[in-house]
């Protein structure tokens, strides 16, 4: 009984031993803006592609400016609804949408702060789009139908006057900091150049460096990715992160291992250790090209969540992890931010939105990208 006793007392101080709880450490953090949260709606691609901009314009100006999210958000949606009805109801119209459409928006719209363009009723400090969405579709569907036979010219006006009542109507000129804009000015103001933004992803059904069109539910607007190596799109990555370039993510959080709450996103080895991996060090899976395309047309990777890379972190082994900052509020997981493991990165990634310039010049002249 003896001999029993000390043997489990040995094997409960072995695990004891081995059990490793997360230690992060920083190795690159770079400035961005305040975590918020996109309350009820599925805009997580313009808070997310927006902070992003906001740690471009503290890069190339130094400046801290709190942009509106809903300004975009408004005039995406007069597109999303143009397109709509353009395909007679054959295409995507919801709250989703991708980072590239927040980059379209700065070239036809321009920028606002937030405090010109909130996108909320007064005295509401949370978003909820439900209603709005239900009534813009259920009213572009009654037009597709063209129950009058003939299409309404009034159908646009109608449509704005929704986004108008909901969100609020577009701001055209605005004073800021005791001088006036219109959206177009103030975006040059801070100067976010449209043309200097490019998305890069990895999939094998697409040839390799080419510039493609790669469908997914939110591309409603046909946006072009350049297709990269799976090591390269890693390796960008975090270059870009070393160099001081932030990152617009776009990737599926469905995964268990996912864990907003717990502040970590990986990739068990054993999924038995899904779990246990949320709280200690496992050993992850190795993710090769071809399981990630597997995963990706078994429709287990879907492009449903987008956030914004601002660092680097590792634990105490050295496995490194992506600082990734979510919106949805500070009181989960890091204060608001998940550290991301490079397996987790390379399986569940659809894409990233980056400045040309954080490219390296070899992989620039692959992909016939101009300078």
């Amino acid at each position: 009984m003896r001999k029993i006793l000390i043997a489990a007392f040995g094997f409960f101080t072995i695990n004891l031993i081995t059990a490793q709880e997360y230690q992060f450490k920083t190795i690159k953090d770079i400035e961005n803006s305040q975590v918020k949260s996109q309350g009820r709606t599925g805009t997580c691609w313009s808070f997310s592609t927006t902070s992003f901009l906001e740690s471009e314009i503290m890069r190339l100006t130094g400046k801290q400016i709190d942009l509106s999210e809903m300004y975009t958000v408004r005039n995406t949606y007069s597109d999303k609804a143009n397109n709509y009805l353009y395909r007679q109801g054959k295409a995507q119209f919801s709250e989703g949408g991708l980072g590239h459409d927040v980059i379209n928006s700065v070239a036809k719209y321009g920028l606002v702060p937030e405090q010109v363009f909130t996108g909320l009723d007064l005295g509401y400090d949370k978003h909820n789009h439900a209603e709005m969405v239900a009534i813009l579709k259920a009213m572009l569907d009654a037009y597709v139908k063209n129950p009058a036979k003939q299409l309404s010219p009034k159908w646009k006006k109608a449509t704005e006057g929704v986004l108008d009542v909901y969100l609020g109507k577009n701001a055209n000129e605005f004073t800021f900091e005791g001088k006036k804009y219109t959206p177009k000015t103030f975006a040059e103001y801070v100067k976010i150049e449209p043309a200097n933004y490019i998305t890069l992803t990895s999939f094998n059904h697409a040839k390799m460096y080419d510039r493609f069109i790669l469908n997914i539910p939110d591309n409603f607007s046909n946006g072009a990715f350049y297709n990269v190596s799976l090591d390269e799109l890693v390796s960008v990555t975090e270059s870009a992160i070393e160099k001081g370039y932030t990152i617009e993510l776009d990737c599926d959080v469905s995964e268990k291992t996912f864990s907003s709450k717990s502040g970590v996103a990986i990739i068990p080895a054993i999924s038995s250790e899904s779990k246990k991996g949320l709280k200690e060090i496992v050993k992850e899976k190795k993710i090769t090209p071809s399981f990630r395309q597997t995963e990706f047309e078994n429709f287990n990777t879907t492009d449903d969540h987008l956030m914004h890379i601002v660092g680097l972190v590792e634990d105490q082994k050295g496995n490194k992890y992506f600082k990734v900052k979510n919106s949805w509020g500070t009181n989960q997981g890091n204060n608001g931010y998940v550290y991301m493991s490079i397996p987790y990165f390379k399986l569940k990634t659809i894409s990233v939105l980056l400045h040309k310039d954080a490219v390296s010049s070899n992989l620039q002249e692959k992909l016939d990208i101009k300078k």
